[in-house]
């Protein structure tokens, strides 16, 4: 039996469908929100701005995020359990977060 796993994104905003993925940060938290191409643009616009005058900022030593063994053990015991589960998951990138969610409630991580 196969399934396929949809992800529809949601306007954090007006609750309808969104078209993309805003990342952001500030004050050192990172931040992301789903909205449509219309309010996308409405926030890019109210932050151009304050672009405009900010520089870039490079990545603070010590603080890099990556990815560690551990977490690249997990996902491939996810990828594993989907798969034996006939749950359709790619061989790289993201897992939904619904293939997550049910391999914690099969009991797989514990």
């Amino acid at each position: 039996m196969a399934q396929k796993v949809t992800v529809a994104l949601e306007d954090d905003l007006t609750g309808g469908p969104a078209d993309e993925t805003v990342r952001f940060a500030v004050d050192g938290t990172s931040y992301e929100i789903d909205l449509t191409a219309k309010n996308a643009a409405a926030f890019g616009k109210l932050l151009a701005p304050y672009i405009k005058h900010a520089r870039k900022a490079g990545r603070t030593p010590g603080r890099r995020v990556g990815r560690t063994a551990s977490t690249r053990q997990r996902s491939g015991d996810i990828r594993a359990w989907a798969k034996a589960h006939g749950l359709a998951v790619s061989e790289r990138g993201r897992i939904p977060a619904s293939v997550v969610e049910q391999y914690h409630a099969a009991g797989g991580g514990h």
